[in-house]
């Protein structure tokens, strides 16, 4: 399935790893990109900028195969060197980098003076086509079903895609709700040109959060997620687990980031993948968690989808023609 963002970015299969903070480190992206799919580094996972290089450097040893850093721009009570780290991309020869949050625009001089490859997430159509006239390269466009920062317009992804898709002319990549080849072939069908996978990337054997917490995600529904921070405005897609049940109690009774603050700070987060204990803090899965029954390795997991979504369109979409 060769598709204008394999021919672009030099990948194998039209898939890519999301990056996911404190999940996207150096033995998972090489596992993924050695799969023939897009491994994603994720930057402020480290650090620091001299970090972050060590970390890209670990991936180099790892793999010859094209992989990406991810750089997210959020406001932050600490501000963060985003350029430092930007710098740090560059000058290890990274040629992909994929961008989230905040506008981009004031880095994309240096990015494409280094010739690299620009991939923007965005949430909706119009945030979309703005990327495109700044000049990124792919759009990856999440659906409200997706792990994380899930935007304030609640659009699921049988609208956003094609939508999306409709208002731009650079490549579409499809993020939230995909995990396998049915749905690697119904993104194709949108008009997506691949798909960006985080959760289904995070419940494999290199991911490197601890077990339990895989074996969580292979037990649990569609349903048990929860949306938190929406009277904020930075609503997040979460596991429901007491914690999180008891920010959409707070936010239910009026309270603020003094009160809220506390109770979903990153570092609670970063102990979930580390410790295995679920309860002990906020951490983001996506839906597509009620369709994951096992734990691959990540070589297992595209060859399978592959496999299944090739058997879907020579065989029964094929007779049905």
């Amino acid at each position: 399935m060769q598709t204008a963002v394999t021919r672009m970015l030099g990948i194998e299969h039209p898939i890519v790893q999301g990056g996911m903070q404190w999940v996207s480190r150096a033995e998972l992206v090489a596992a993924v990109s050695n799969a023939g799919a897009l491994g994603i580094l994720t930057a402020l996972t480290q650090p620091s900028p001299e970090a972050l290089q060590r970390e890209i450097a670990r991936v180099q040893d790892m793999t010859d195969r094209p992989f990406g850093v991810n750089l997210t721009f959020l406001p932050t009570l600490k501000p963060v060197p985003y350029a430092e780290y930007r710098d740090a991309i560059i000058d290890s020869g990274v040629k992909i980098i994929e961008t989230a949050g905040n506008n981009p625009d004031k880095h994309m001089p240096a990015l494409k003076a280094a010739g690299m490859r620009v991939i923007h997430k965005c949430t909706t159509p119009r945030h979309a086509l703005k990327a495109q006239e700044i000049g990124v390269d792919i759009v990856s466009i999440d659906g409200f079903e997706c792990a994380g920062h899930v935007g304030e317009n609640d659009i699921p992804g049988l609208i956003l895609i094609p939508a999306t898709v409709a208002q731009v002319s650079i490549p579409v990549i499809a993020s939230g709700g995909f995990g396998d080849g049915r749905g690697l072939v119904a993104a194709l069908a949108l008009g997506a040109e691949g798909i960006n996978m985080g959760t289904r990337f995070m419940c494999t054997q290199e991911s490197p959060v601890h077990m339990s917490i895989k074996e969580a995600i292979t037990r649990s529904s569609e349903t048990d997620t929860r949306l938190i921070l929406r009277t904020l405005r930075n609503s997040s897609r979460v596991w429901r687990n007491g914690l999180s049940e008891q920010v959409v109690k707070l936010e239910s009774e009026g309270k603020g980031i003094a009160e809220i603050g506390p109770l979903v700070a990153g570092v609670k987060g970063r102990g979930v993948y580390e410790s295995g204990d679920v309860e002990s803090g906020i951490w983001t899965v996506g839906m597509i968690q009620g369709l994951i029954e096992d734990i691959p390795s990540c070589g297992d997991l595209v060859r399978r989808i592959v496999d299944q979504a090739q058997q879907l369109v020579s065989g029964r979409l094929a007779s049905l023609v």
